[in-house]
This record gives C-alpha cells, structure tokens and sequence, in this order.
C-alpha cells in the first residue's frame, strides 16, 4: 500500500498576494528577515504553519538567548534586532538579564514574546500568513515566481520577486530540488516544559534523581538544565532527549509523542522521589524544540575550523561566540568546545572531563564568523536565499552557531541582501558583500 499511488486532478489556483518578498518561516530569524525588508521599503509576506511567530522561543518554550559580547566578555559582537526585541521585552517585566554568563545573556517569557512579534509584523506592516502550509514551489520558465500555501480558505498561491527559506528544515530548497544534506551525527532534540512550583525543589538535587532513577522511567541519559521564566513561578525544564529524525513525517510525529511521554515520565519521577515538592506540569511546546535535520548545500559551508579558529571572512554578515556545543547522537553528555582551546565532556554520573582540543596558544580567538556566501544555495535560483539552522555548515560548526542570537542575525542580512538584489536586479549571489555589510551596519547591525 506505501507504493499506492492517487491522480489529484490539475485545478486552477487563485493568487492571494503579489509582494516583493516572501518570507517562508516564522521563527525569529524569519521575522527579523521580513522586517529588515521591510524597513527598507519592500512589500514582503511571511507564511508560518503554525499559529503564532517566534519558532524554537515561542512554539518550543526555549526562552533563553545568549550573549551579544565575545567570549570573554570584552566586546560587544552583535545588535540588531535581537537586542531591540529584549529591549522592548524589558518595558513589560518581561526579561530578566545576565552579565557575563557564558550560558545565557536573557530569559524572557515566551507567551510576552509571541505578542511582541506580532506587535512588530504589524508595525513594519507585513503581511503575515498563520496556519498556513507551504504546499510547493511553482516554477515559471525556469523562475521561482511563487509558492503553493493551503490553509483554512484552501489552496491558494502568493507570488513575490524574491523568496527567502526560513523553514529550519530547507523545505523550499529540498521540494525545489537543490542539493540538501544531513550530518552523519543529527543532534538529538528537546521537548521542553514548563512546570509550576520548581521552588520547593530548591533543596534537593533534581538532576541527580533523574540520573539515579532516570532508567526506571525509560529516560534515556543526557543533558538536564532549566530556566525560570521572568517575573512568575514558572520553570522552564530541558530535560529529554528525543532521537527520531525531524525530517520527514514519520519521524516528526514520532518524536512529538515519545518528547512529551519523557517529560511526564520526568513529573512521575520527581512526584515518586520527591514527594514533598508540590510540582505541577503547566504547559507543553506546540512543537518540539529541534537542533538539527537536513542542511542545503550553498557556496560556502562553514567547518569547524573556521569557527573554532575564529576565521574572518570578507563578506561575515554575522558574529558569534557560543561555544561549540556538541549534543551527541551516539554516547550520553554533551561536548563544549572553546575558542580559547578548552574541552570539556559532561555525562550523567560522571565527573566533568577536561581537555584541550588544541594545544595552549598565547593569543586566542574570542568571537567566530558566519560569512553570506553560506546563506545562498547553489543552483539555478537566483532569487532564494537560506536563513537560520540548515544554512551550509559542517557538523562542528553547527553545534556553535545553530543557537538563535546567531540565526537571527542571518535573517537580517538575508532580508537585506533581498532589498539589495531588487534593487540593483541582481542575482543573491552577486550582490555585493562590502555594501550588504555597509546597510547592515547602518540599519543597527556590529559588522566586525
């Protein structure tokens, strides 16, 4: 029956909206795409499948950005519009700020931040596209000239003079038939939650219960971390490990259920072991939280070693300094990796192992580069470019820069680079790199 096929008759499918971008992928690093467009003056759309913007900060509970400064805390590397998103956060109690902490520069609320978002679409008057499937691209003589959608009204299609694949998972790329790719070692994902009462927790050592009795539960062993969401009792709870592979439909649905069966089996635990500790689970993720599935080959992919070596790259339209944060597909634990030449392996149960994955130097790296030429995928499109997780890069680099103060960034500089290709009738992959780091710059970007 797999095999079976059905005919879908030809039909003729109404056009809803002609913009000069369309923005498929409503995570931060889209929104930040379409309003950096649109703050230059294109008309731009933006299609989300989901009900609300925001992606992994939002649909996935995952409220915790990390730093704007180097690695060690000397350099401011970033701005933008992460910054103007936390500031706007600040004036509702919203955020709560960290200095110099390797691990997170902000918590917010994730509930404040889907409001945000949609004050910011309407503001820079996009126009936005919720509950809504990318269906296909359509091609006109050999031109990506729009893309299929289906949501409450049926099937329909918004054309745009330029697209930008802001999906996480390449889903524009992948069905225009360019050239995708997946890690040999996927990082595994994350079913977050939030829990009320974490407080009474205070004084005992939760992590290590789940690691003594994890087993009992069918938890598989890993990385266990929380935060608190700003201004309430709520705790935010990172604690399973899901394997399936996100990618395609089974796997997708699979890793839903078996996220979500880890943090009850989390809440029974603590219920079991810490009986006096009164928690109570609140809310679940709309989707889960994924690090990793398929990539797009582009003209550049970013390696370990220019991350780690913190190679600068003429055309860098983006700066980080997240560490290289290896969650293993293969072995319990995580891996760090730092610019300064430190390693460090964490496995439940274990002590901390120390290394160097280089020898000691007396001058280090303290920031990394991600450079535009990984955002444009290679092929005959030239009016696509890639944001955010699948843009090129191997599986070291990756594990650095896949976080989201990092994404976003490569949704600003995609946004701008569409305003510079229409502007001037370029292809993505000619425009120049010296004037895309110039409006950047001038529009609130640190161009290093």
């Amino acid at each position: 029956m797999q095999n079976e096929t059905i005919h879908e008759s030809a039909r003729n499918i109404p056009v809803v909206g002609e913009y000069d971008l369309c923005v498929l992928g409503g995570s931060c690093t889209g929104v930040f795409a379409a309003i950096r467009a649109a703050r230059l003056g294109l008309s731009v759309t933006i299609v989300e499948r989901m009900g609300c913007f925001g992606g992994v900060a939002t649909l996935s509970l995952v409220n915790v950005w990390h730093s704007p400064y180097d690695e060690v805390f000397a350099k401011q590397i970033f701005a933008g519009l992460s910054i103007e998103t936390m500031d706007r956060l600040k004036l509702r109690q919203a955020v709560t700020e960290y200095k110099a902490n390797p691990n997170l520069a902000w918590a917010f609320n994730s509930a404040e931040l889907q409001i945000e978002l949609d004050e910011m679409i309407h503001e820079n008057q996009i126009t936005p596209w919720l509950h809504t499937s990318f269906v296909a691209p359509h091609i006109e003589e050999g031109h990506l000239s729009s893309i299929i959608v289906e949501n409450k009204s049926g099937r329909s299609a918004l054309k745009a003079r330029f697209f930008i694949d802001a999906t996480g998972d390449g889903d524009l790329c992948q069905r225009l038939g360019l050239e995708t790719y997946r890690g040999a070692h996927r990082q595994p994902s994350t079913t977050c939650a939030l829990f009320a009462g974490w407080n009474h927790l205070s004084a005992i050592n939760w992590q290590k219960l789940l690691l003594d009795h994890g087993e009992e539960f069918g938890l598989p062993q890993g990385f266990c971390w929380a935060s608190a969401v700003p201004d309430s009792d709520l705790q935010m709870l990172a604690g399973t490990r899901v394997y399936q592979d996100c990618s395609d439909a089974r796997g997708f649905t699979q890793a839903e259920i078996e996220g979500r069966r880890q943090v009850r089996a989390i809440h029974d635990l603590l219920r079991k072991y810490a009986p006096d500790a009164p928690i109570t689970l609140q809310s679940l993720p709309a989707r889960i939280g994924i690090r990793e599935t398929r990539h797009v080959r582009c003209h550049y992919q970013l390696t370990g070693e220019d991350v780690l070596s913190g190679r600068a790259f003429p055309d860098a339209i983006a700066n980080g300094a997240y560490r290289v944060d290896i969650h293993h597909d293969d072995k319990p634990g995580i891996t760090f990796r730092y610019l300064n030449g430190e390693e460090s392996y964490s496995r439940p149960g274990h002590p901390k192992e120390f290394g160097r994955w280089r020898p000691v130097s007396e001058v280090n790296p303290t920031y990394y580069q991600i450079p535009y030429r990984s955002l444009i995928p290679q092929g005959a499109f030239g009016n696509l470019l890639a944001a955010g997780r699948f843009i090129d890069a191997d599986e070291q680099a990756h594990a650095a820069i896949r976080v989201m103060v990092n994404m976003n960034q490569t949704g600003e500089a995609a946004g701008t680079a569409a305003w510079l290709a229409l502007k001037h009738g370029q292809k993505a992959v000619d425009v120049d790199a010296s004037s895309l780091r110039t409006v950047l710059q001038e529009n609130g970007s640190i161009m290093l």
